[in-house]
Order: C-alpha cells, then sequence, then structure tokens
C-alpha cells in the first residue's frame, strides 16, 4: 500500500548508538478515531483512502520502505541528567513531500522498546486526544510545533490507576532531534559522534551553514534564535508547556511533547499546571529563564565556555526582542517608542493584581473601559499612545489575539464526552480551535470559578 507514501530513512542511517531497530506491536482491532485530513493532504498523501486504514496508524501494516526505529537519547529532567529514549514510539522513516520537505512520521503509544525502562510502551486514548487538540489548537495559531495526523484505537487495553482503552498517536515533526539526543551522544558517544549527529542536524535543518568554517557556532545560534522565538510565542499566547525537560527541547523549533502543558485563564506569572512541578522549575514566568538552561546543556556538547556565553546572551536579546514586538503587537503598537516596556508592565502588573483572564484582556481593550475599573487610568495612557501612530491599532489586534484559545475547562468538556462515546464536543471543538481569531462568544468564555484549579499530569 503507498497511498502517497514516500519514505526515506536518514536518520536510520547514522551509527547505530543512535537508534534501536523497533518495530511496533500489533493493534488487536485498530479503530480510528480522529484523522486530519488537511494535514494528510499537505504531506502529499490521499486522506480519502488512509481515513479507512487504521491498521497503518498502529503499525500492523508497515509501510513501503520503513524502517522502524526506536531513538535514543538522554535529558535533563528538572534539571537532572537521566538516559531516556523513545520508551514507547517508534520512528516509521521521514515522509518526503510532493514539494521536498521531509518529515517524520512516528507513531506514540505503539509498545515496548529497548528504551521502555520498565514501562509498558502502551497509551491511553484521551491523553493522546489531548495532544492532538492541543497541538493542531497551537498550529491554528500560528506556533511552531509537531502536529498529529491520527489517533487510532488498539483494542488493547492500558493499565494506569484504572483500566482505559488504549491509543495510538500519529505524530508528525520536521524532526525528533532533541537537545537530550546531544547530552546523550555527549555522555555516551566520543567527539566524533557529537559532530556526526551535528552534521546531520545541520545537513536536514540548517543546510546553508553546511560549508561554513564555524559552522557548530552557527547552529547553536540558528538553534537558539528558533528557541527564543518560540518561547517568546508561548509567552504571548499564555502557554505553559509543564515539561521543559532537555529531551523535550526540539532542535527544529518546534513544540514537542503535550503532557502536562495547558493555557492559562486568569493571569499569574507563577502558574504552574504540572502535578509533579511541585516547585515551579516550568512555570509560566520560568519558561525564558529555562530555554536559556536548556541551550547551555547543548553548548557544553559545541561550544567553548567563552563562545557559550556570548550565544547564551544573544538568546536573551532575541528573547527580548521577540516577546516585546509580540507584546506591541497585541497592544495595536505600529512602531516603537521608549516607553513602551513600562506601559506594558503596567497592563500585566494590573491583570496580575485583579487576577484578570489573559487573553480577553487584550481584546477586552478595544471596548470603552468605564471609571471604576482598575485599567482605566492605564487604558487612558494607552488611547494616548494609540493616538501618536496612523495605523489602526484594532486592525494589528484582531490579527495578534486570539479570541479562543484551548481552554482547559473545554478540552476536559471535550475528552469526559469521548469517555461516554459521544465525538461531537471534540470535532466541534477541534472546528473553533482552527479559527482561534475569529470572533466566538461561547468559546471565549472563561471557566467558572469552581473550574479553577486545573491540573495536569505526565508520562500517561
Amino acid at each position: 500500500m503507498t497511498t502517497g507514501w514516500n519514505l526515506e530513512n536518514t536518520y536510520a542511517e547514522l551509527p547505530g548508538m543512535f537508534y534501536r531497530r523497533q518495530n511496533p506491536m500489533p493493534a488487536l482491532a485498530p479503530q480510528m478515531v480522529v484523522f486530519n485530513y488537511a494535514l494528510a493532504e499537505n504531506l502529499g498523501l490521499d486522506a480519502e483512502e488512509l481515513a479507512n486504514s487504521p491498521e497503518i496508524f498502529t503499525g500492523n501494516v508497515l509501510l513501503t520502505g520503513s524502517k522502524p526505529i526506536a531513538q535514543a537519547y538522554a535529558g535533563y529532567q528538572f534539571g537532572y541528567f537521566n538516559m531516556l529514549g523513545d520508551g514507547r514510539a517508534v520512528l516509521l522513516g521521514e515522509q518526503v513531500t510532493p514539494e521536498g520537505d521531509r518529515f517524520d512520521i512516528q507513531l506514540k503509544g505503539s509498545g515496548p522498546t529497548p528504551f521502555s525502562r520498565g514501562g509498558d510502551g502502551y497509551a491511553a486514548l484521551l491523553p493522546m486526544l489531548r495532544e492532538y487538540i492541543i497541538s493542531e489548537a497551537m498550529f491554528a495559531l500560528g506556533i511552531p510545533t509537531t502536529r498529529s495526523l491520527a489517533v487510532v484505537l488498539t483494542g488493547r487495553d492500558v493499565i494506569r490507576e484504572r483500566r482505559l482503552p488504549g491509543a495510538v498517536l500519529t505524530r508528525v515533526a520536521a524532526s525528533h532531534i532533541r537537545v537530550g539526543t546531544f547530552n546523550y551522544v555527549s555522555a555516551f558517544g566520543t567527539a566524533e559522534d557529537v559532530h556526526t549527529l551535528a552534521d546531520y542536524s545541520i545537513s536536514r535543518h540548517f543546510p546553508e551553514l553546511e560549508n561554513c568554517e564555524d559552522k557548530y557556532r552557527l547552529f547553536f545560534r540558528e538553534v537558539a534564535m528558533r528557541q527564543a522565538a518560540l518561547i517568546a510565542q508561548w509567552q504571548l499566547v499564555g502557554f505553559v508547556h509543564g515539561v521543559m525537560n532537555t529531551d523535550n527541547t526540539a532542535i527544529s523549533g518546534e513544540t514537542i511533547d503535550y503532557g502536562p502543558c495547558a493555557f492559562m485563564d486568569t493571569y499569574d506569572p507563577h502558574t504552574v499546571f504540572s502535578s509533579i512541578d511541585t516547585h515551579g522549575r516550568y512555570s509560566y514566568n520560568n519558561q525564558p529563564k529555562i530555554g536559556a538552561w536548556n541551550l547551555a546543556r547543548l553548548a557544553e556538547s559545541l561550544l567553548t565556555q567563552e563562545q557559550a556565553e556570548d550565544e547564551i546572551a544573544y538568546y536573551w536579546e532575541c528573547y527580548s526582542k521577540n516577546w516585546l514586538t509580540g507584546m506591541r503587537a497585541k497592544l495595536g503598537l505600529s512602531h516603537e517608542e521608549p516607553g513602551d516596556a513600562t506601559l506594558i508592565a503596567e497592563l500585566l502588573d494590573l491583570m496580575r493584581l485583579y487576577k484578570l483572564d489573559y487573553t480577553n484582556t487584550f481584546r477586552g481593550l478595544l471596548l470603552p473601559i468605564v471609571d471604576t475599573s482598575p485599567l482605566f487610568t492605564w487604558h487612558k495612557k494607552w488611547r494616548a499612545r494609540v493616538a501618536r501612530q496612523v495605523e489602526n491599532p484594532a486592525e494589528i489586534m484582531k490579527n495578534h489575539n486570539p479570541t479562543v484559545i484551548p481552554r482547559n475547562h473545554r478540552v476536559e468538556e471535550a475528552l469526559t464526552a469521548v469517555e461516554g462515546g459521544d465525538f461531537s464536543v471534540m470535532l466541534n471543538l477541534l472546528a473553533v480551535l482552527g479559527k482561534p481569531f475569529e470572533d466566538n462568544e461561547i468559546y471565549a468564555q472563561p471557566p467558572t470559578a469552581t473550574a479553577c484549579g486545573y491540573q495536569t499530569f505526565c508520562g500517561t
């Protein structure tokens, strides 16, 4: 069966230390739950036929040209080094699109591998659907992300706190090379192995650097710039990744791993959703700092100490520029003025103090603010600021402030309905999330007070 598949296996041509050969475990009764038609077509695939071929997305039928592997990597998890690897994922190969673009096709939840570390290697349905929902919402928001092609029931239950239906998610990524991949090779390989990985990464993601004299430093800078831009985008929409270990930091600059992530409702820079992040290491306000910390771990494999310090400083310059530019756009500001950073800081302080909704506050600035509002004095300053520009702030703001995000109560509502056999709530949510900048009064509503205190879980 081809259906548009055009698989290559360049990663599997690297030395054996980078992976282990591993076929996915066949599912007992594959059943398609949700299929991403638009993504399939972008990959050059026959979407209609594949939507009726769930056995492909569990590994029951191996594609022509596929050489399945589990990738080896390590990671600094909450600051501590651990040997990891694909414990429940198998890379089927790399789809080369008709345009010549290359994407990893990975099955997540497809059974045990040599890196499973005592786990069963399987995944439950609801966490896989959660990744599907949020990764597609991120894509619609214009934030670099891995994407989800399909979720398929396996017919095999998994045991967590209780018995749950098992499922496999098909994840699509520019690649699955991580900072943690470099951590692994640096710890267990040689300098030559590190250069082999770096050369492959450059060839795949930054081919313009291949013949540069200082290519490893330039490679690091490209990775750092992408991380700076990505994390700034997270901050601008109130996204909390939740588990920013180095194994979840992709050198491509894509958001990867949607375990304990969530979006803020009420603005609080100390927001943490993950049940295991008891000290707030990966809180919302710490994300830029953790980005720098993770990059420092990459620098240890490639750069001198002096180079690393210079490049991390450059990361901070890039992050600050991206964040400030993005915040100006959220406020409808078309040009720079010296007082902009103060104006932004004052607004965020008010949002924190009065527990305002992060997403709705920015859109709400276009409405009249009554003099009893805590924002009234600030709003007058903002109106005076936008009066000094020709461009209409409303047009800028509507293109940079989403109306709809995957609010936690809406995601849980959809997953609860799925658990009861109703998939319509999830499909409606996906349709709305696909148009995040369109007005939608119903889905823009924040949760009630009883829906606060949201908590997420890792490794499910």
